[in-house]
Parts: C-alpha cells; structure tokens; sequence
C-alpha cells in the first residue's frame, strides 16, 4: 500500500530526514518509533503533503502523491491525526466530526458517522456539545472520528496517547489495532510509549537522528537489546 523511497526532508536548509525507506500495508498497524527530534513527526507531515521532500518518493497504491497539495492526498485516502488533537474547541462534536468528511459526499458522510458513532459511542451521546467540553480521551476519541470521516486507506498518527491515563490509552490503542484489521487500513502509528506501540503492531521501525537504524517485527524489536535499553526501559515486554 505505502511504500516510501529514499526520503529526504527537512526545513529550509536544515534536512531532518536522510534517505528514509519503509512500507505499510493494507490492514498494518507500523510503528515508527524515535526520541524527541529523531524526524517522526516530520515524517508524518511530509507524507499528508504538509511538507515537500527534497529528494525520494511516496506512493499509495502505486500512485505517487508526493508534491501534492494536502488535500488532494486527503482525497486519495490519506488521513493525518497529528499530535495534540487539534479539535476545534468552539464547535460541537458534530460539526468537528462533519469537518473531516468534508471531501466525501453526503451519502459517504451518512455511513462514515454511522460507522464513527458505532465505534466511539460515547460521542454519540455528546454530539451537540462543544468539543473543548470533552475530557481529554473524549477530545481523542474525537480526533480519531474525525479521521475516520474522510475513509481513510492510510491513517497517520502521531502521539495518540499523548497526555492519556494508562486505561484511556489502553482503550485508544485497542481501537486503533481493532480498526486496522475491521477496515483494513493501513495505520502509521508515531508513539513515545514504545511498549504500547509495539503491543499492536505488526512491525516497525527505529528513527535515529532522521536514519532508520532498525525495521522489524515487533516481537523482533521487542528482543533486540538496544530497543530494550533504549525505548523499553531495559526489559523484554
């Protein structure tokens, strides 16, 4: 589905990645794990079409979609929830939600919302509030419905469990494994909680310094000692 050739990006003359190679493929949850500035988050904005590679290439499908503008790269099938949310406080849940299916027509918005009230059924119950009324799992929960409202065959995202309590993110990760496999998506997970991301996923890859240094199953990256000392505190899990 996803195949990444040779990758470079960067800001200005700064380049944070260097010649990144990976795949994800339909019904996949691939995890990209990395310390802070390692160029996960950079990767993720050069795939949805929010920055411009300098050199390398991008395709779904065989279809290349880097060098096109973001929303054409929406209308493919590439869905961005980036870190932080980013809801929009101010409108109901519903609007927030309407929002992400803004390139789909209305009979594909009418299944979508079905679908997204079928899987976060909580926000079936809050629809006509405001967003910034949510709890901070609730505003996740959301975030990923709104994704979800664009049909998405590659969904990006980065930091899902950030500023979750453990249950919380333990519910948002089995969704996310759940959506994988019952949509048959293709899913790049960006995760600081390496031992989580590698609990669903099916493989993944290791960024250092914008460099992929490891790729691998999960179980294999789980055994290799530096993943272990670096990301999962020194233990198997």
């Amino acid at each position: 589905m996803l195949k990444i050739q040779s990758l470079c990006t960067g800001y200005g003359p700064i380049e944070v990645l260097h010649e990144v190679t990976l795949e994800a493929k339909s019904a996949e949850v691939v995890s990209i794990l990395g310390s802070n500035g390692a160029g996960k988050s950079t990767l993720l904005k050069t795939i949805s079409g929010i920055l411009t590679p300098t050199k390398g290439s991008i395709s779904l499908e065989d279809i290349i979609i880097n060098g096109l503008e973001p929303s054409r790269i929406v209308k493919i099938g590439v869905v961005h929830v980036p870190e932080g949310r980013h809801i929009f406080p101010g409108l109901t849940v519903k609007d927030n939600l309407l929002l992400g299916g803004y390139f789909r027509d209305t009979e594909d918005n009418k299944k979508n919302m079905e679908f997204v009230m079928s899987t976060f059924p909580i926000l079936k119950d809050r629809l006509k509030e405001r967003a910034g009324m949510l709890s901070g799992g609730e505003q996740q929960m959301l975030a990923l419905g709104r994704g979800l409202m664009g049909n998405p065959k590659l969904l990006l995202l980065d930091e899902p469990s950030l500023g979750l309590a453990p249950k919380i993110t333990s519910e948002i990760f089995q969704i996310i494994l759940d959506l994988a496999k019952q949509k048959e998506m293709g899913v790049l997970l960006v995760e600081q909680n390496a031992k989580k991301a590698l609990e669903i996923s099916d493989r993944g890859y290791v960024l250092i310094n914008g460099r992929i240094a490891l790729n691998g199953s999960s179980d294999e990256l789980k055994n290799n000692p530096e993943v272990q000392k670096l990301y999962l505190g020194g233990k198997n899990v």
